[in-house]
């Protein structure tokens, strides 16, 4: 559709609404004319199926805030009836072409270069122009993903790694053009925007990469040695990548605009790092928090005491056993265990472990035997033979 058919054609009429109608209105008014003159309800009239797309194509902009909203600040720069310049221009007083107007050829719906082109930019979806006015698309840069392992304590405390990344690049050779000699050609297919429309059937068109440029917007007519007309050649670099404290095993992190850079003032794009963790000989992992087992003797478990607990690089603890601990407690130690995205720490859950030795002899069996002889009226498993037959 062509600019001047935009500015001329008069949506609400189309549908029968007044340019104050609310959406529920023209929601209203759009499925009663729809189901009139759908296709389906009249097979074979050829002016029902095209005031069906009339309707369809005045539906898509009234009932779309934003486009409305642009559909009728351009209107109202032309006046209420549409843009109709007489023989002499507008309004026979002085001569003017829309070309000038609008940055291109409204008649054949040619690109909006400037003056009241960015009213139509948005609606449109136009590029930006390049320094000879003709339409090109900058081009966002492609996503990178890499990979690291760090050491437990590097994940738990954060890192700076080197990574060494390949990806695509403006080619040197050709600064970036495509061409051997610095001069490609915008591409007539798209005319400069990359993009190609194909229809959707509701009065608007979607676009797709344009197949002859590869949505470059650019056609090298002598093509590059390097790059083979591209414009892009793989690059290498290393990069001091930070890796925050508290990353976890299979976590990816996603770092902003480190990616590869983008053409004609794109964006760059993002590195994606996949992060692998290693194992510690003493501390897991759960969640925020830090686990240990620490082994403590029976008589500790038994009759309490103090015990010094190993930290991740830090001092030790020191835990107070109370009397009477039992085999696989876990008590905690607060403020000792992995960062937190808030800067905070997680704890450090030590679980106790009663170490029971494999010889005992001399003084420690003597007492062992006493202690037997002791207790020998207590059974540890007599609840457990009552809870047993309540089954």
């Amino acid at each position: 559709m062509s600019t001047k058919d935009f500015i001329e054609k008069d949506y609400y009429k189309v549908l029968g609404v007044p340019k104050d109608a609310t959406e529920a209105e023209i929601k209203k008014a759009y499925r009663k004319l729809a189901r009139e003159f759908h296709p389906d309800a009249n097979k074979g009239n050829v002016k029902a199926e095209e005031r069906f797309k009339e309707i369809s194509e005045a539906n898509d902009i009234l009932g779309d805030p934003k486009k409305r909203k642009e559909y009728d600040e351009a209107r109202a720069l032309f006046g209420n009836g549409g843009f109709r310049p007489g023989p002499g221009g507008a309004g026979g007083n002085f001569n003017f072409d829309l070309g000038d107007l609008f940055g291109g050829n409204a008649q054949s719906g040619g690109g909006f270069g400037g003056g009241l082109g960015d009213v139509f930019g948005g609606l449109f979806n136009r590029g930006g122009t390049s320094g000879t006015g003709t339409r090109t698309q900058p081009r966002r840069g492609q996503d990178i993903e890499s990979e690291v392992t760090l050491s437990f304590t590097e994940a738990i405390e954060g890192a700076t790694v080197p990574l060494r990344m390949s990806s695509q690049a403006p080619c040197k050779a050709c600064s970036g053009t495509g061409d051997k000699n610095g001069t490609p050609r915008v591409c007539p297919t798209c005319v400069g925007t990359g993009q190609v429309a194909r229809g959707s059937g509701g009065g608007f068109s979607l676009t797709d990469p344009c197949p002859d440029c590869k949505g470059r917007g650019l056609i090298a007519e002598h093509p590059c040695l390097e790059c083979k007309g591209s414009g892009r050649a793989k690059s290498s670099r290393t990069m001091q990548v930070r890796i925050p404290a508290g990353v976890t095993d299979g976590q990816r992190i996603r770092l902003r605009g480190k990616g590869a850079p983008g053409e004609r003032g794109g964006p760059a794009g993002d590195l994606y790092v996949a992060v692998h963790v290693g194992t510690h000989p003493v501390f897991g992992r759960k969640d925020d928090n830090l686990t240990v087992t620490v082994p403590v003797t029976f008589t500790e478990a038994a009759l309490g005491g103090e015990v010094r607990v190993p930290t991740l690089g830090g001092p030790a603890v020191t835990l107070k056993l109370p009397p009477g601990t039992p085999n696989g407690r876990t008590m905690r130690a607060r403020g000792k265990g992995a960062v937190r995205k808030d800067g905070t720490r997680g704890d450090l859950l030590i679980t106790v472990e009663v170490s029971v030795p494999k010889d005992v002899s001399g003084k420690a069996r003597d007492a062992l035997e006493a202690y037997r002889e002791a207790t020998a009226g207590e059974d540890p498993r007599a609840e457990l033979f009552e809870a047993a037959k309540g089954d």
